[in-house]
C-alpha cells in the first residue's frame, strides 16, 4: 500500500473515532462549564473521565498532526523546510497529549 493511500485512511479512520469523543466532551463540557473550580476538578479526577479523555487527545492530535502534515505536503515546496516542519509537528503531536494526560492524572 503507497504512504498516501495509508495516511488518506488514518486520516478517515482517526476523523471517524474523533466523532464520538467529540460528542462526548462537548456534551459533558457544556454541563460543567458554569459549575465551580471543585465540580470541575471532580469532572476530570473521575477514573472514566480520565481514560476517555486521554483517549480523545491521543486522537485528536494524531488527527491534527496528519491533517497539518497533508498540508505542509502540498504548501512548502522545499524539502529540507518540509521534513523539520514535519519533525516539529511529530514532536508536538506527541509531547503536548503527554503533557495533558500527565496533568490530568495528577489533579486527583
Amino acid at each position: 500500500m503507497h504512504i498516501s493511500t495509508k495516511k488518506w485512511l488514518f486520516t478517515k479512520i482517526s476523523s471517524f473515532v474523533l466523532i464520538p469523543f467529540m460528542i462526548w466532551f462537548i456534551l459533558n463540557f457544556v454541563s460543567v462549564y458554569e459549575n465551580d473550580y471543585q465540580t470541575v476538578l471532580l469532572f476530570f479526577t473521575q477514573q472514566p473521565t480520565k481514560i476517555l479523555f486521554s483517549i480523545f487527545i491521543v486522537i485528536a492530535f494524531f488527527f491534527s498532526a496528519l491533517t497539518i502534515g497533508e498540508i505542509f505536503e502540498d504548501y512548502i515546496k522545499d524539502q529540507k523546510i518540509k521534513n523539520v516542519a514535519n519533525k516539529v509537528l511529530n514532536i508536538f503531536a506527541i509531547i503536548m497529549p503527554l503533557i495533558t494526560i500527565i496533568g490530568i492524572y495528577n489533579l486527583s
